[in-house]
């Protein structure tokens, strides 16, 4: 095969890849999700830890929740916000995937058992049969 023929091929195949449905959907997943992340984060961080920061005791908010050991500071708040922004995406996901997705497949699947309507040829069997029994002795 000639280089240039390979590169050719080679690009044409990268394009169907590139281009497919799903990973297009994947991306616009990625960047929806990163953007739903950055929502979360400053929820997390401007109004449910300072939340949390004035109903606990203490005069610093939860930025300066911190242990010092041998001198040096473990700064434990910052990993509570952390904690809690993980819960609330794990549990949008949760929804997302369980509840949403997980009723869209029920629904696929009632519509998988329910037997298809039979055909002209079906009917007509029946038809005979019906009359075959009804004219039996």
């Amino acid at each position: 095969m000639i280089p240039s023929q390979r590169v050719s091929s080679l690009l044409s195949e990268f394009k169907r890849f590139a281009f497919k449905g799903n990973v297009v959907d994947l991306a616009i997943g990625v960047i929806i999700g990163g953007a739903f992340g950055k929502i979360v984060d400053s929820l997390v961080k401007h109004i449910i830890m300072p939340t949390v920061s004035v109903l606990l005791p203490g005069e610093q908010g939860y930025l300066a929740w911190k242990l010092t050991f041998n001198g040096k500071d473990i700064p434990y708040g910052l990993f509570l916000g952390e904690v809690v922004n993980f819960l609330i995406v794990a549990f949008a996901l949760f929804l997302f995937t369980v509840k949403f997705l997980g009723w869209l497949s029920r629904s696929k699947q009632e519509e998988a058992a329910a037997p298809p309507p039979p055909t002209r040829d079906q009917e007509l069997l029946t038809e005979i049969r019906d009359l075959l029994k009804k004219n039996a002795p």
